[in-house]
């Protein structure tokens, strides 16, 4: 049977660059029962606060219905506004000459700022590794992304001052709190230097914070936007996102976007352009739930089964491999980020992995230029502590046999 031949689109010199992500292609893989999956960020369903979310609707749809089905505010439904300014101003961050933008989920919040910022060949510079749909957010808009080694401080922010760079960068774009994919937290001597830099120089500093709600060891810092209001220029070259799909559900599709006003006003007309508005109906549902109280008891037991699962990843990991993987445990967030000292090609052993019922994803989706092949991400958040001891002993079987071969 002849099949017809695939029209010839002309596509857009970045949509047909675009690549797939290599995170969302393993959610089909992951999605067999058999296959225990390391590989995906996403947040652990059980965990859910389904109760807390259906009372938050029903007291929307019996309370306020007009107000949910309408359409709404581009720059977000004044309750949820409400709510998100007073959480962001509990963590020490005013909103005197700033704005908050709701976003139909962080990754909105960037295609904003890349729309609002970029043109073809600027530079942004992030992690490296970095954040997978952040690469393919600022690759879309034409941009070059430039990366940041990081090390135990997370990104080495001091590099700014000696990177060979093809022109001034445009953006600063970090994950600070527990990257995605490294894990790493920028310390606060860094976090410092930076805002110091981006004001002396001028260039505006994105920090994207979806983490900082899952911290389970250590000590808390201070987010870039709060501190850069004690330096000297700081406050005017620094923005913040952050979203509700790690603290509530990732369904509600809700993050926001803080910005100086100036730049805010302008992302209010560019995502008007987009899509006038993030949906009313999810947002009161959202602004309900904050107001409930549910939040920080849902949180604290969120905290307590990732922080039982982090250990257990951690140790069956030692106790399987050994010296053969290195891998720094975090103190929060959904990550651990490894590398085999042995040179294991980690693309390859995807393969094998997936044979023996198990998946993780290969370190090389995360980097714009060359990359190591002896990397990956593993997620714990998932899974149980047995079926990730389960897991990295599948992640074993499939390397031994990669090396028997």
């Amino acid at each position: 049977m002849s099949h017809p031949t695939a029209p010839a689109y002309a596509l857009s010199t970045h949509a047909a660059s675009l690549r797939s992500s290599d995170v969302r292609e393993l959610l089909r893989a992951a999605q067999q029962a058999r296959v225990i999956s390391l590989a995906g960020g996403l947040p652990a369903a059980e965990l859910f606060d389904v109760e807390g979310v259906r009372a938050a609707t029903q007291a929307v749809l019996e309370q306020s219905p007009a107000a949910a089905l309408q359409y709404g505010l581009t720059e977000g439904q004044p309750a949820l506004r409400a709510a998100l300014e007073a959480r962001e101003r509990a963590t020490g961050l005013s909103l005197a000459a700033r704005s908050l933008l709701v976003t139909t989920g962080s990754q909105q919040a960037l295609d904003i700022v890349a729309r609002l910022l970029l043109d073809e060949g600027d530079v942004v510079v992030m992690q490296r590794p970095g954040y997978l749909a952040a690469l393919q957010t600022f690759s879309l808009a034409g941009a070059r992304c430039i990366g940041l080694e990081e090390d135990e401080e997370g990104a080495r922010v001091e590099e700014l001052e000696t990177l060979q760079l093809p022109r001034k960068p445009k953006l600063i774009y970090l994950v600070t709190p527990f990257a995605n994919p490294s894990g790493a937290t920028l310390s606060l001597r860094r976090r410092r230097w930076l805002l110091q830099w981006a004001a002396r120089n001028e260039v505006l500093v994105l920090e994207d914070d979806p983490y900082g709600v899952l911290r389970t060891e250590g000590q808390e810092l201070p987010g870039l936007a709060a501190l850069a209001q004690d330096i000297p220029g700081a406050r005017d070259w620094c923005g913040r996102t952050s979203t509700l799909s790690k603290a509530v559900a990732p369904g509600l599709r809700l993050g926001w976007l803080i910005l100086p006003q100036p730049l805010a006003e302008a992302a209010a007309r560019v995502k008007q352009a987009m899509d006038l508005h993030t949906p009313s109906f999810t947002q009161e549902i959202a602004a309900r739930y904050l107001d409930s109280g549910r939040l920080e008891p849902h949180l604290a037991r969120v905290r307590a089964a990732y922080r039982e699962r982090c250990r257990a990843l951690c140790a069956a990991l030692r106790a399987a491999f050994g010296a053969a993987l290195e891998f720094h445990e975090p103190e929060g967030g959904m990550f651990v980020w490894a590398r085999f000292t042995d040179g294991t090609d980690t693309r390859a052993l995807l393969s094998l992995a997936l044979e023996q019922g198990m998946a993780f994803v290969p370190g090389d989706a995360f980097y714009a230029d060359a990359a190591p092949r002896d990397r990956l991400r593993l997620s714990f958040t998932t899974e149980t502590p047995d079926r990730l001891r389960e897991g990295v002993a599948r992640l074993r079987a499939a390397w031994a046999a990669m090396h028997r071969g």
